[in-house]
């Protein structure tokens, strides 16, 4: 069992960075994959970046490439989602969500956050 808990979004303008963090509590987390996903209105929910606990690889989806990275404090058990150069596209509910190692999907979900990107 794992329990998740978002912070960070808000509005932005075009441009500008945030940062989310994503607070984990659980027994094992070496065990998990932690993943962010954004859905935007009336879309699907999408893929954003991935990492694992137990070691250094992580995954960004190519439409935020060179503008979002993911990280991890693991002293905190805090994961990030760094967002640079927002655009309006970008905006959507960013939520947090952790998975098992080599599960494809995501069993335990944070609430979510809002992120508003204004052109």
């Amino acid at each position: 069992q794992v329990q998740l808990v978002e912070s960070g979004g808000g509005l932005v303008q075009a441009g500008a960075s945030l940062r989310l963090s994503c607070a984990v509590s659980g027994r094992r987390l070496d065990l998990y994959v932690m993943g962010w996903l954004r859905q935007a209105p009336g879309k699907e929910r999408e893929f954003v970046a991935a990492i694992s606990w137990s070691d250094i690889r992580t995954s960004i989806a190519d439409s935020v490439k060179g503008r979002f990275t993911i990280s991890r404090d693991n002293m905190r058990n805090t994961v990030y989602l760094q967002m640079y150069d927002l655009k309006p596209e970008d905006t959507a509910v960013y939520y947090c969500a952790a998975k098992p190692r080599g599960n494809s999907a995501y069993d335990w979900w944070g609430q979510g956050t809002q992120v508003t990107v204004s052109s």
